[in-house]
């Protein structure tokens, strides 16, 4: 068989095969999606190896389209087994399974025309370098950020552990209508979980990492390990505090999180069955006017190493394509406040009789959804000790726990701990409290956006300020 050389599995081959295999069992279209992964993890705890994974995976995708009134009939299979019979199983799965679906009238590949890619090497998704390490040095990364954790302090003396994994991928995708494309990432990281304990036995945990796509930008292990047992020690001592409306400043990482839901609003499947906040409104005023989103599936940074030299690396959420096997772009979603685009893959496009805005997200099987790329609010001017400078009485948030968040009504009610502000100084640290607003009021009540804007994953806010927030305590 053509797909398999020399006894090697080629997962675009095998993809191509898939697809022509389709059409000729009869599908109208046909789109093949393969992956392939090789990944390492290392746990150690008091210096000692708990755990120890190395991993290889490759599996194959198919998606078939049927052309009947109204619309399509489509079934999506997928496998692992990558034999010529594993191969024929995947195709007259997907087959038999089409025809017993019923007709959609919105299923169906982009147009010819649409298709498209950015250039795979300039977006710099990929580094050998993170597989040239040694298992033995992984693991003494992991070891040594651990150790300068619980050599910070004399009141760290226990920990959840240090972590290094790495991984480099290969996604492949091809369809009936022209269309192939393929891209390699690599990823590596490593962090630290101290526990701090003070003079009454009261535990407080937290963490800190480092992470990147090449082993030339990751961070000092000393120095992660040091940050992670002064995250741990600063919650040592919290307390409640009473029921009140203060200003909330939640910390660049629990930020994220939370203006990641404006994203989630204009999710175009979800304003199809009006399960959004945001339905009817695009091109309204959703948010305060210093509120500017943007997902971005083509960024790529410069960093310059020790030596003065310039590398680009592409972002965590950067990709040639989506899922759908459209060319990623910039969308700025919010501007000034103003819902201005949605988050749309072609299913939710036609649906909702719009083009697709390039958000598809695509796994194995089933059809694509949505998901973004690299998505950022717009920082502003202030430091972070100048947000929290001027705030009399508020908290300032490290942690929240539970999922209440409600996108339909915009209800937002966590568990919360943090840090208490007083007269702008971070005076104590608190717990078991709750943080409750409406988003709606609070996507138009931020008063502070911060200038610390930093790309840790796919997504990053700086630190936000937001008023008027009800805090349930004592």
């Amino acid at each position: 068989m053509a797909a398999r050389i020399e006894g090697k599995v080629s997962v675009r081959l095998l993809a191509e095969e898939a697809v022509e295999r389709a059409l000729r069992a009869g599908a109208t279209d046909a789109e093949a999606v393969g992956f392939e992964s090789e990944e390492f993890a290392a746990h150690v705890r008091l210096g000692q190896v708990e755990q120890l994974t190395e991993s290889g995976s490759h599996a194959l995708g198919l998606r078939v389209f049927f052309a009947a009134e109204g619309g399509s009939r489509t079934a999506s299979t997928s496998t692992s087994d990558l034999s010529p019979d594993g191969i024929a199983r995947l195709v007259s799965g997907a087959v038999e399974l089409a025809k017993v679906t019923g007709v959609d009238p919105f299923a169906g590949l982009p147009e010819r025309e649409a298709f498209g890619s950015n250039d795979v090497a300039a977006q710099a998704l990929y580094f050998n370098d993170v597989d040239a390490i040694p298992a033995a040095e992984r693991i003494e990364i992991a070891r040594r950020c651990e150790a300068a954790a619980l050599g910070y302090d004399a009141r760290i003396q226990n920990s959840k552990g240090g972590d290094f994994d790495a991984s480099s991928s290969h996604r492949v995708m091809v369809n009936s209508r022209g269309f192939a494309g393929e891209y390699r990432r690599s990823y590596c990281g490593f962090s630290a979980s101290p526990i701090a304990q003070d003079a009454t036995g009261a535990m407080q945990g937290d963490y800190w990492y480092s992470s990147a796509r090449t082993a030339q930008l990751l961070g000092d292990p000393e120095e992660i390990g040091k940050i992670a047992a002064q995250r741990a020690l600063r919650r040592l001592g919290a307390r409640r505090v009473p029921t009140q409306k203060c200003p909330v400043v939640f910390a660049p990482e629990i930020a994220k999180s939370l203006m990641g839901n404006l994203l989630s609003a204009a999710d175009g499947d979800s304003i199809y069955r009006n399960a959004s906040m945001f339905a009817g409104k695009l091109g309204e005023q959703v948010a305060g006017e210093n509120i500017t989103m943007i997902d971005d599936g083509t960024m790529v940074f410069d960093h310059v190493l020790a030596d003065g030299t310039t590398l680009k690396v592409g972002g965590f959420g950067t990709s040639p394509f989506d899922g759908d096997g459209l060319r990623t772009q910039r969308t700025v979603v919010i501007e000034r406040g103003v819902l201005k685009e949605l988050m749309l893959n072609t299913y939710t496009g036609r649906k909702l009789g719009m083009a697709s805005t390039h958000k598809a997200s695509r796994g194995l099987a089933g059809a694509p959804g949505i998901g973004g790329g690299n998505y950022f609010l717009e920082p502003g001017e202030a430091t972070p000790e100048q947000i929290i400078g001027d705030v009399k009485n508020g908290l300032y948030v490290l942690q929240t726990m539970g999922f209440g968040v409600n996108l339909v009504t915009g209800d937002y009610s966590q568990g919360a701990s943090g840090l208490w502000i007083e007269n702008g100084e971070l005076a104590y640290p608190v717990e078991e409290i709750t943080i409750a607003g409406n988003l709606k009021d609070m996507f138009r009540n931020v008063s502070g956006i911060g200038n610390d804007l930093e790309f840790r994953g796919s997504g990053a806010v700086p630190t936000v300020r937001i008023e008027g927030m009800t805090i349930a305590g004592s």
